[in-house]
């Protein structure tokens, strides 16, 4: 697959259809990522695996996700993320994935889980 094209003054210029083919890419993952949300819950590493991405880019189309849900009778769900020392689980952002627990400084932390109702 040619990602861009020369014009006649020498010029690369990313072709449309490139961009437009990469764009319904990425609708086609989050759709996969929806659709299995709404089968079962599932953490960012499940996910991951699941859609062969990275954890953090599954955080990202997950973002995007619960947007898209809004307009309609769905709605994302997020079991936030727990430490599993103290029992943790007031973090501020719940589409993170810290890496320990404020409280008692454990690296012990469970992911948070996504469902989609």
């Amino acid at each position: 697959m040619t990602l861009a094209v020369v014009t006649d003054g020498g010029q690369y210029k990313y072709a449309t259809a490139v961009s437009q083919r990469m764009r319904e890419a990425d609708e086609t993952t989050r759709q996969r990522l929806a659709d299995s949300l709404r089968a079962e819950p599932a953490t960012p590493s499940e996910l991951a695996t699941r859609l062969d991405l990275t954890p953090q880019a599954v955080i990202s189309h997950v973002e995007h996700v619960s947007r898209s849900v809004e307009g309609t009778d769905e709605r994302l769900l997020v079991a936030p993320p727990t430490c599993r020392d103290c029992g943790f689980d007031d973090y501020d952002d719940l589409l993170n994935l810290p890496s320990r627990c404020p409280d008692c400084k454990s690296e012990s932390i469970d992911e948070p889980t996504f469902t989609i109702e």
